[in-house]
């Protein structure tokens, strides 16, 4: 049952590929946040003193972007490299005092940064909202299926029986997968437990522990509906931004050539130019923002793609140095256009 909803779970999943659009996906999917929203954000100030401390404006922006990022606090990395690219040493603007109009300006960069950001660098986020658990309990064999294999995973001595305090290892097992929030994220967790009695070393047998089980579960979906939890994914999207970002500076662009031409002196003659430069991106295409070529099938299909695309052009049988850094730069664009219209989604848990 439970590679079941995985497989669904996945499914749903790859169709973001299509769109890097904050659309929810219900029962289980995910949320993809680009910034599209961000940049929609109502950026006036509040009406108060004239005087007003960069804190204040910082503040400001991050409960704005909030709250069209379904309330998600913004992580300390994002707020971080929202504020490098506007050059600001956050400790020292804190303190600094600006007018309205110094603040303003400061607050629409900053609402911007963050934005481009998100851009550059999407976050994907579940958004727990109780559907997924209110599914399983509508469901009476999903249900007493789940509830089987959770005390089988559980009864690790296999005496047929468990202790109560083992459903709070059963919601660890049923993860954010299942529409279950980390009790770190969700304190209300241990109430729902306590409510029910699902502590101590009591033993259950699998029908009683299906009760339980059941019980806790429906509280926690009628919690989840009331507020939301949203929790962030240790997923990457690549999109072609970093590369973008490297093919529009000359300086990084030719020290990358520089690097693959010494991979072409150092193999055998004969050798196609594409095989060298190919193999140099395969060893090193993450640091360059291409995906690893062994996460997937999809990602060695996007390879072959692009190499097929180029070895079919007329430039691809350059041999000379200036050549040769022009199908290198011809080979990085088509990745970052391929990544842009196709974002490869990169699962660092796995």
């Amino acid at each position: 049952f439970r590679s079941f909803v995985l497989i669904s779970f996945q499914i749903q999943f790859l169709s973001l590929s299509l769109s890097l659009k904050p659309i929810k996906m219900s029962d289980g999917g995910l949320t993809v946040l680009d910034g599209t929203h961000v940049r929609a954000v109502n950026l006036f100030l509040p009406e108060s003193d004239d005087i007003v401390t960069g804190a204040q404006v910082l503040e400001l922006a991050e409960s704005r972007a909030s709250s069209v990022l379904f309330g998600l606090s913004l992580p300390e990395s994002l707020k971080s490299s929202a504020l490098k690219r506007l050059d600001v040493d956050s400790v020292s603007f804190r303190h600094t005092e600006l007018d309205r109009d110094q603040a303003s300006s400061k607050l629409k960069e900053y609402v911007t940064a963050i934005a481009d950001e998100l851009y550059d660098d999407p976050l994907v986020v579940a958004i727990l909202d109780g559907k997924t658990l209110q599914l399983f309990m509508e469901d009476e064999d999903d249900f007493a299926m789940l509830a089987e294999n959770l005390f089988t995973d559980l009864d690790t001595e296999d005496k047929g029986k468990i202790s109560k305090n083992e459903i709070r290892n059963a919601l660890v097992h049923m993860g954010v997968d299942m529409g279950i929030p980390p009790f770190s994220e969700f304190p209300l967790l241990n109430d729902i437990l306590k409510k029910h009695g699902a502590e101590g070393e009591e033993e259950l047998g699998q029908a009683q522990f299906a009760q339980v089980l059941q019980t806790v579960l429906q509280d926690l979906a009628d919690a989840l509906a009331k507020k939301h939890v949203v929790v962030i994914q240790n997923i990457k999207i690549i999109n072609g931004s970093k590369l973008r970002k490297l093919l529009a500076s000359e300086k990084e662009l030719n020290h990358v050539i520089e690097k693959i031409l010494q991979e072409k002196h150092n193999e055998k003659d004969g050798q196609r130019s594409t095989e060298i430069i190919r193999g140099f991106l395969e060893k090193n295409g993450k640091e360059l923002g291409l995906p690893p070529s062994e996460a997937d099938e999809a990602v060695v299909l996007l390879y072959d793609a692009v190499f097929a695309d180029v070895e079919n052009g007329k430039s691809a049988a350059g041999t000379e140095k200036d050549d040769f850094g022009v199908l290198i730069k011809e080979i990085l664009q088509k990745f970052a256009e391929q990544l842009e219209a196709n974002p490869v989604f990169n699962d660092l848990g796995n």
